[in-house]
């Protein structure tokens, strides 16, 4: 196992300098293939305008790389919605979408309904909370979807620093996901920031993907991709830094439980209980328990829901 990761990541890991942007766009313009990037967002009117700005002055008014720019806010209670739109994004609210199932919370629920308000051949993710937001970003992963036919899903890769110290962001990573991928799917071992947010992916794949509703979504999307398309179907690129708010640590534990979860889903399907999360916080009399419970729901593969089947008749 150890030689198939290392050939993928001879053959399957690049940087974003690897492929200039005009060969990006010789390929997009020779494919016809239409980009859409989408920004999950909740509560993020501090950054969500800097990043739609960057990509509408780079990658729509500068050069015609990206299609469509849409921000599904998430429920937002802050001016999300609205510094979004005056960046220059259309904006979809989560619970106007698809309206008959009722919204959950979670990350996994927009990047599910987002496909039912986006068009592009190629579906890009960016999470909203970057500083310092490079356009690279979306050219490094879109990249090689673009001159690469049997490349299904690009993951973004990038140095993570926390406070001064490089590479130690990603704590869930190495503590949660890296050890479960390694274990069970050790073909994934390759895979740098298996958890990112930002990736690309083929609309032709995620409309056949189940989507865990929360933070469970992004390993759960890698190892279904990997049984579903095969792991020389996967790559990665390099874009160099993501900087970005960084969650407490009962938040991370709330993320590893939700990670945990959609792995033992995948490993043992079945009759499992609804897990719950204990963690403690001190009050005026000690040490009080806050109990949570642990996403568990699903969504279906966007192909199998016939308000989706019926717009790409139309």
């Amino acid at each position: 196992m150890l030689e198939e990761v290392e050939r993928w990541l001879r053959t399957r890991s690049w940087s974003v300098s690897d492929r200039p942007l005009d060969t990006v766009l010789a390929a997009k313009r020779a494919s016809g293939a239409a980009v859409s990037v989408v920004l999950p967002a909740l509560n993020e009117e501090e950054t969500v305008g800097d990043i739609v700005s960057v990509i509408r002055r780079d990658l729509i008014e500068r050069v015609p790389l990206v299609d469509e720019l849409v921000v599904v806010d998430s429920g937002s209670t802050d001016r999300t919605a609205e510094v979004a739109a005056a960046a220059g994004a259309r904006v979809e609210h989560r619970d106007a979408i698809l309206p008959r199932i009722p919204a959950v919370p979670g990350k996994g629920e927009v990047l599910w309904r987002s496909l039912l308000v986006t068009r592009g051949d190629v579906v890009c993710f960016v999470d909203a909370d970057l500083r310092e937001f490079s356009a690279d970003f979306v050219t490094g992963i879109v990249g090689p979807l673009l001159t690469d036919p049997d490349v299904q899903l690009v993951k973004a890769m990038y140095d993570r620093p926390l406070g001064g110290a490089a590479g130690q962001g990603g704590r869930v990573t190495e503590l949660m996901a890296r050890p479960l991928l390694n274990m069970h799917w050790p073909q994934l071992a390759g895979f740098v920031q298996p958890l990112g947010g930002e990736y690309a992916a083929r609309r032709s794949l995620l409309e056949q993907l189940p989507f865990p509703v929360g933070y469970g979504v992004e390993l759960g999307m890698l190892v279904d991709a990997l049984h579903l398309v095969g792991l020389d179907a996967l790559a990665q690129v390099d874009v160099g830094v993501r900087r970005h708010r960084h969650q407490d640590g009962q938040a991370l534990g709330r993320m590893a439980a939700a990670i945990y979860r959609t792995a033992q889903l995948r490993l043992a399907r079945g009759h499992l209980i609804r897990p719950s999360l204990t963690q403690f916080e001190r009050g005026a009399d000690g040490f009080e328990p806050r109990t949570y419970s642990v996403d568990t729901e699903e969504r279906p593969p966007m192909a199998e829901i016939a308000e989706y089947a019926a717009r790409r008749v139309a």
